[in-house]
């Protein structure tokens, strides 16, 4: 089993995530996606986050019954900020996948790739997948990694918060589990306006 890992505060999922993560492994040959939900993010407060267990369980809602996704609860047990060379080898010591796993990078975070935490050491551990976020032009890394051809999804997490807070239909921007979580517990509500879109540090493998 080949694997892909997609790692976010996914708060909440949208269907952005989940296209990308289906063209990330259709295209580059991988058996199954990991979804990663982080706790606690490097250098970055998760805008509006009604906690890591909750997005955590509607990570779990986005992809129910869909076998070619695993969510990985890994970085919830840890202590500390969520760095993807923790996480990475995380998953090799848990999972049975076979050769290196592959690390999706949006194209936004490319540009501080090189400040990550053992950035040369990830490099080698997993293989480094930088998917079109923004449409900007593609940026240099100097470490091994492969462009991928995915198209540009105008979804986004903040979006999703800004369209809820504002008493916008959201509906469609969500999978069904992930709408039915919201709803019930009335998560991202109307007073959270000023703040619903909250920073845009990017850092390691947050992927809004």
């Amino acid at each position: 089993m080949r694997v892909i890992v997609l790692g976010g505060s996914f708060n909440p999922p949208h269907l952005g995530h989940l296209i990308l993560a289906e063209e990330m492994r259709r295209e580059f040959g991988y058996d199954k996606v990991v979804l990663v939900p982080s706790k606690a993010p490097p250098h970055k407060t998760v805008a509006n986050d009604p906690g890591p267990e909750l997005r955590l369980e509607m990570t779990r809602a986005a992809v129910e019954g869909d076998d070619s996704f695993i969510v990985d609860d890994c970085e919830l047990g840890r202590e500390g900020p969520s760095y993807s060379i923790d996480t990475i080898r995380s998953l090799r010591g848990r999972l049975a996948f076979e050769g290196n796993p592959g690390l999706v990078v949006g194209d936004d975070l490319i540009p501080g790739f090189g400040a990550w935490r053992e950035a040369e050491a990830l490099s080698r551990e997993a293989d480094i997948v930088c998917a079109r976020r923004t449409g900007a032009p593609r940026v240099d890394l100097p470490y091994p990694h492969r462009w991928a051809g995915n198209m540009l999804i105008p979804i986004s997490s903040s979006l999703v918060r800004e369209r809820i807070a504002s008493g916008e239909p959201f509906r469609r921007l969500v999978p069904e589990g992930v709408f039915r979580i919201i709803q019930a517990r009335g998560l991202y509500p109307r007073h959270s306006m000023p703040n619903a879109t909250g920073g845009k540090q990017r850092h390691e493998t947050h992927q809004d």
